[in-house]
């Protein structure tokens, strides 16, 4: 404030006693003696240097020193690096705050995940406001804010990465009976800033991948809040990381849609034809392949009365499209079946897999496990699974023996007939499959494609080029999805020489040469 008035006496001066063209020189001098020489006493100073001002969100006296050190060359510099550090500290005591909250309540993990971003995003909202208000948009200052928050929205929390994070967050927000309750204003509002946020994430190949395996749980079970909403967002992403990077999303969106009319068509077919009859109530969800996440498909025995249904319905959809092939995806299904238990019926509410299993105790009272893996075709990787939910879970449909908590090979099951609930119709829970790993795992396999992909595209242009302009240009192409690993270009070389997409110079080594 003191340099602020001193600037202002000088030029009160000038206009009474000086010539007009003295004052550039005169305060020049006044600036380099008030702020220059004293630039670090100034900005470092404990009750009103600039750590303090942000800490105590001095906003006009930001905006002050913000008006002074403009006016000085380079003066700017030093500001921008506390403001850097200044929020990188806060980010990063966000991420540890969660990190120690997840630790010691394990079982809380994903919700203190949720309340870090959440946490991001206002810390993101309020050093905005700096830089629009108080740093009059300056780039040095927009640099800044993104390199602090590239730094700390790209840690792991309790083991999950930035990206699965924010695809978790996107998915309470969108789903029906998600944590997040906001108006639809609230969740524009909040997707925009989400999207802001993706923009810091180096990941964001691995973000799309968890986000693509979400949405399409949402989809398929129903489970999303507002269509509108998921278009939205779709279009902001697109906007944000360009067409390549939603082309699938907007693909499954559209397929479902697709799918209602083939129902539709299904159901009228089914109408003009009573002698073909399903005998069961049958909804069919046809969708592309490339769309939607790989998903393991099993050739399970299905009771009679599902085979026929899905016999009718080939019948209808190979009139209807000669030359497409159906693969059943029976893990993705879900069915509606009444059990009468000694007290009253109750509809049950499990997937396929369960349903096969819960039918065959229409023709057996007691089953042991081999019997029932024989009959039902599954694998040892399902069926202990299906098997736990049906006997071990919240709703004991079946009984076992020995009435342990874990399913053995040597374990007979049965029918259980006394069991009861208050309520008319329950859902059989299944127990989740992390699939974190997985997802991983494939966006792994997929950035080898698209390292091949650049180096190929590279070398078709150039024809000749030497190794570090090839791994240069290839981290600059790729680096807008994913951060690659030089390690891993190197060895993509290696495997492009040995398929004959390129050559080494017999001279030089380092240089490679595209074969046609």
């Amino acid at each position: 404030m003191q340099a602020e008035e001193c600037l202002k006496r000088e030029r009160e001066r000038v206009s009474h006693y000086l010539h007009s063209s003295s004052e550039t020189k005169l305060v020049e001098k006044v600036q380099h003696e008030l702020l220059v020489v004293y630039a670090n006493q100034l900005l470092e100073k404990e009750h009103s240097g600039v750590r303090s001002l942000l800490r105590d969100d001095k906003l006009d006296d930001l905006s002050r020193m913000f008006r002074l050190y403009h006016k000085v060359p380079h003066g700017l510099e030093p500001v921008s690096n506390v403001f850097k550090q200044h929020i990188t500290a806060e980010g990063t005591a966000l991420v540890q705050q969660a990190e120690d909250a997840a630790s010691s309540q394990a079982a809380n993990g994903g919700v203190q995940e949720q309340v870090l971003i959440r946490k991001i995003i206002e810390l993101h909202d309020k050093y905005m406001t700096y830089v629009t208000d108080c740093f009059q948009n300056h780039t040095l200052f927009h640099k800044a804010m993104k390199e602090a928050f590239e730094i700390f929205c790209n840690k792991t929390v309790a083991g999950s990465s930035s990206a699965e994070q924010l695809a978790t967050f996107c998915d309470t927000i969108l789903r029906k009976g998600g944590s997040e309750k906001l108006s639809d204003e609230a969740i524009e509002e909040t997707l925009e800033k989400v999207v802001k946020l993706l923009a810091y994430i180096s990941d964001k190949d691995l973000f799309a991948e968890f986000y693509r395996k979400k949405l399409a749980r949402r989809l398929l079970f129903d489970r999303s809040a507002n269509d509108e909403h998921e278009r939205s967002i779709l279009s902001k992403l697109k906007q944000q990381c360009g067409g390549q990077f939603t082309s699938k999303m907007e693909g499954m969106v559209t397929d479902l849609q697709l799918a209602k009319e083939h129902q539709s068509s299904f159901d009228e077919y089914l109408g003009n034809n009573p002698t073909t009859c399903t005998g069961i109530d049958l909804q069919v969800s046809v969708l592309t392949t490339g769309y939607w996440p790989s998903y393991k498909s099993s050739d399970i025995n299905l009771p009679a009365e599902m085979a026929r249904g899905v016999e009718v319905f080939k019948e209808f959809y190979d009139n209807k499209s000669k030359h497409r092939k159906l693969t059943w995806i029976y893990s993705l299904g879900s069915c509606h079946i009444n059990a009468r238990f000694d007290q009253k019926p109750i509809e049950l509410v499990v997937t396929t897999y369960q349903a096969c299993l819960l039918m065959l105790f229409n023709t057996s009272d007691k089953l042991g496990y081999p019997e029932i893996m024989t009959q039902s075709n599954l694998s040892d990787d399902d069926l202990p699974r299906l098997l736990h939910s049906l006997s071990c879970g919240k709703y004991k449909i079946l009984s076992k023996e020995p009435n342990t908590k874990t399913v053995t090979q040597n374990d007979s099951f049965e029918f259980n007939r006394k069991f009861n609930d208050r309520m008319r119709r329950i859902k059989v829970p299944l127990p989740i499959v992390d699939e974190r790993k997985k997802v991983v795992e494939d966006v792994h396999k997929d950035r080898r494609y698209a390292i091949d992909a650049a180096i190929v595209r590279i070398m078709k242009s150039r024809k000749v080029l030497g190794h570090q302009q090839l791994v240069m240009e290839c981290v600059e192409q790729l680096t807008r999805m994913f951060k690659p690993d030089i390690k891993a270009i190197k060895k993509r070389i290696e495997d492009l020489i040995s398929r004959d997409y390129l050559e080494r110079d017999k001279e030089n080594p380092n240089m490679f040469r595209y074969l046609a």
